[in-house]
């Protein structure tokens, strides 16, 4: 029987909308006449279900690269920037601590309701806070996963093998890399501790993916929430996706790159401590970057722009909106954060941190070369997925363990610590009074064998400034390095201390206790000694 040339083409669309719907096919779902053929594959990529995360194959996957993760970067739940976040949660629960000095942890936690969220979560559940850290910390590496698999769902949708292998090689690739450290900002992709940048990574990702998968409402409600874990990097995500909608829109040529967040960012000039503060503060300042820093800035904008020729010429339409849309994301970011760092007038701006917005590029950059990898070069070979992903994995294990080489790899919340500084923070914890007032070696944190375990963090006690975090703190809120910088005056040489100079701190700040290394000073009461540190009373 002969058929129309009308049926034909019918039954033609049919076969497409068949394939690209992941089989699902009735008259009712035919697209009307007038939608271009481009807009029917990028609707399909949106609304087809074999590409979610939800579904049982692919959670239970997710759930096992959760776990690998794990395995791979450690988890250390008091170091780095713990210090900052932790203690603004300690308070919430228990009001009486940190008495003191409490402004340096404060301003960030008051910007953000990340405190609240973990706090509450902590009551409701019930939940000893070192359980309820490590467990939000497996899921904000589940969700960032999650969100990689639905990106790569936008970047490589189709319903066939070699694109689901490119999916799961985005999401490998993503796994593998959660620790590289971005250029010269002095931040990791994820870090191996709960932090609210780690939540507000994964809504970034969810939402660009969404963007791409044109759910703009989805891609609003984890903006929403991202900005309100950490306001600052969504600032960066929001940039993003509203360059990527009006690329896709109006496809303009330039975008102004501008940024105007909480964060304590005015025009009025910081007070003259604070220099010192911005001299400390490398990562600020991209002309003090060392040349291999900024391999980690060209280095993807090449690569974004190579994606988007590539992607043209195969017509992947999503790569190619999104590589279009980073390379000159990334780049004016590059020139402001150039601009900035020349006079010293603008000194103060520099907190504005532009290159942050390599965050969410090194994110998409895992994925989308990830997912090329898969595609075109491991496609089906086993051995080649070995070969890539076995060393980079070894890799950032071996690199992991060097940065915490006194510590456990993954500090269980059952387990005592085997780092000697954080025993000391633990048996302060348990041993000194709640208003107690510390005093510790300013740069404790870089010290060789603490390994960055933060005392607020870990011991739940108040201290005086440090050279490490709270210089993070001034350098993003100016008035407190007035304060800072007396404390670190009175505490200079510290490592050569003696009663006289703790007797001074004593009747100046009321400290009642100190941490020092061993041998330590003569004449002091140390109720707590081990082979690193001693804990002592200043009476």
């Amino acid at each position: 029987m002969l058929r129309t040339v009308d049926g034909c083409c019918k039954l033609e669309r049919a076969f497409a909308l068949t394939a690209t719907l992941g089989g699902r096919y009735s008259e009712n779902d035919s697209p009307d006449p007038g939608t271009p053929a481009e807009s029917i594959g990028e609707h399909s990529i949106s609304e087809s279900r074999g590409d979610s995360f939800l579904k049982i194959k692919n959670f239970v996957g997710l759930l096992l690269l959760s776990a690998l993760a794990l395995l791979i970067h450690g988890y250390h739940p008091y170091a780095e920037d713990a210090e900052i976040y932790l203690p603004g949660v300690l308070k919430i629960l228990n009001p009486s601590l940190f008495p003191a000095n409490a402004e340096f942890f404060g301003e960030h936690a008051g910007h953000t309701l990340y405190p609240n969220l973990i706090a509450f979560s902590v009551r409701a559940s019930h939940l000893p806070i070192p359980w309820a850290t490590f467990l939000w910390h497996l899921l904000s590496i589940f969700l960032l996963l999650a969100a990689s698999w639905r990106l790569a769902s936008a970047l490589f949708g189709g319903n066939n093998a070699e694109d689901e292998r490119a999916r799961w090689a985005g999401v490998l690739m993503m796994t593998a890399l959660l620790t590289l450290p971005l250029a010269g900002t002095w931040l990791y992709i994820l870090d191996q501790f709960l932090n609210p940048r780690n939540l507000a990574a994964f809504a970034a990702l969810f939402a660009v993916a969404e963007v791409l998968h044109r759910k703009y409402w989805r891609a609003v409600a984890w903006l929403a929430f991202g900005a309100a874990m950490h306001p600052f990097m969504a600032g960066f995500a929001i940039l993003f996706c509203v360059w990527l909608v009006l690329l896709d829109q109006v496809q303009p040529r330039m975008l102004g790159f501008g940024l105007a967040l909480p964060f304590g960012i005015t025009l009025q000039p910081p007070p003259p401590e604070y220099h010192e503060v911005a001299l400390r503060q490398r990562s600020h300042f991209v002309l003090r970057w060392e040349w291999y820093e900024w391999l980690g800035v060209i280095g993807p904008v090449l690569l974004f722009w190579w994606f988007g020729k590539f992607a043209r010429q195969r017509d992947m339409k999503n790569l190619e909106w999104v590589s279009k849309a980073m390379v000159p994301f990334v780049s004016v970011a590059a020139v402001a954060a150039i601009g900035l760092g020349i006079s010293p007038r603008f000194e103060a701006l520099t907190r504005l941190q532009p290159m942050r917005c390599l965050a969410l590029c090194y994110m998409v950059l895992a994925v989308a070369g990830g997912g090329l990898l898969g595609k075109y070069v491991l496609q089906q070979h086993v051995w080649r997925w070995a070969v890539l992903f076995i060393p980079l994995c070894l890799g950032m294990y071996a690199a992991q363990r060097q940065v915490f080489a006194a510590s456990a790899h993954l500090e269980w919340p059952w387990a005592a610590p085997r780092n000697l500084w954080q025993q000391a923070f633990v048996w302060i914890r348990g041993n000194t009074p709640v208003d107690a007032l510390f005093a510790i070696d300013p740069a404790h944190m870089d010290l060789p064998g603490e390994d960055e375990n933060g005392f607020r963090a870990c011991a739940e006690r108040s201290m005086l400034a440090d050279l490490v975090k709270d210089k993070g703190a001034c350098s993003m809120f100016p008035p407190l390095s007035v304060e800072w910088a007396k404390q670190i005056a009175d505490q200079k040489n510290f490592a050569h201390f003696g009663k006289e100079d703790f007797e001074r701190l004593r009747q100046k700040y009321g400290v009642s206790w100190v941490v020092v290394q061993q041998p330590g000073p003569a004449g002091l009461v140390c109720p707590y000694e081990n082979a690193a540190v001693k804990v002592c009373r200043v009476d």
